[in-house]
C-alpha cells in the first residue's frame, strides 16, 4: 500500500513538473506576387510552431525588388503582420507586392526614405483595391506591430515591423492629428525636410 501511495504521489508530482509542450497552430498558408519581377510564392511559409526555412528563402527571392540580388533574407514578423491583416480583413486570393527588399542602390531610385525597413527587409508595400483600403489599413493599425503607411493615391499600404508609427500619403504621420499644435507644426516641419522621400 505504501509503495502505491508514494508511486501515485511521484506520478502526480511529475505531472506538474515535466514542461509542457506548445499546442501547435494550423500550417499559415499564403499566395503572393511581387508586381515587379513577377516572381510568386504560393504555399505553406509557417508550420504552426515557427517559420519554415525553405518557404522563408523562397519568400526572400519572391519579395526582392528588381535589381536586389542576392536577395537579403526576410523578416519572418513582417511576413506574420501581413498573414495576420489578410485573415482579419479576408484579404483573400494573391496579395500584390509593389516592394520588399530593397539594396540602397533600388532604394536610391525609388527616392526611398534613407532609414528605410525596406533596405533591412522588413518592410513590404502591398497593392489594395480602393475599396478595400480602409479596412486594411484599420486592421494593420489596430495590430500595432509595426509602421502602418496608406498611399491612397498610389494605391498600395506599407507594410513593416519596425517600431510603431502611421503615416498616408503626404508624409505626416495620422498620429500626428492628435499631437498638440507645436507638434503637429514640427511634424509638418518633419515631412517637408524630408522632400520627396515619402516612400518608407
Amino acid at each position: 500500500m505504501r509503495r502505491n501511495f508514494l508511486f501515485g504521489g511521484a506520478a502526480a508530482l511529475a505531472l506538474f513538473t515535466l514542461p509542457r509542450t506548445a499546442r501547435a497552430e494550423a500550417p499559415r498558408r499564403m499566395v503572393l506576387r511581387h508586381s515587379g519581377t513577377g516572381a510568386r510564392f504560393d504555399g505553406m511559409w509557417h508550420d504552426g510552431r515557427a517559420p519554415d526555412t525553405t518557404a522563408m528563402a523562397d519568400l526572400s527571392a519572391a519579395l526582392a525588388d528588381p535589381g536586389c540580388d542576392p536577395p537579403l533574407p526576410f523578416d519572418p514578423d513582417t511576413v506574420a503582420i501581413l498573414w495576420e491583416v489578410a485573415l482579419r480583413t479576408r484579404l483573400g486570393g494573391e496579395v500584390e507586392v509593389h516592394s520588399g527588399y530593397r539594396t540602397p542602390q533600388v532604394n536610391r531610385r525609388v527616392h526611398g526614405a534613407g532609414d528605410s525597413q525596406h533596405l533591412r527587409a522588413s518592410a513590404m508595400d502591398i497593392g489594395v483595391p480602393a475599396g478595400r483600403m480602409p479596412a486594411v489599413a484599420d486592421a494593420a493599425m489596430k495590430l500595432r506591430r509595426g509602421g502602418v503607411g496608406v498611399y491612397r493615391q498610389r494605391g498600395f499600404i506599407h507594410l513593416d515591423s519596425g517600431p510603431v508609427r502611421n503615416w498616408s500619403d503626404g508624409g505626416v504621420p495620422d498620429s500626428a492629428r492628435a499631437l498638440d499644435p507645436r507638434e503637429q507644426q514640427l511634424a509638418r516641419i518633419a515631412a517637408e525636410w524630408r522632400g520627396t522621400l515619402t516612400l518608407r
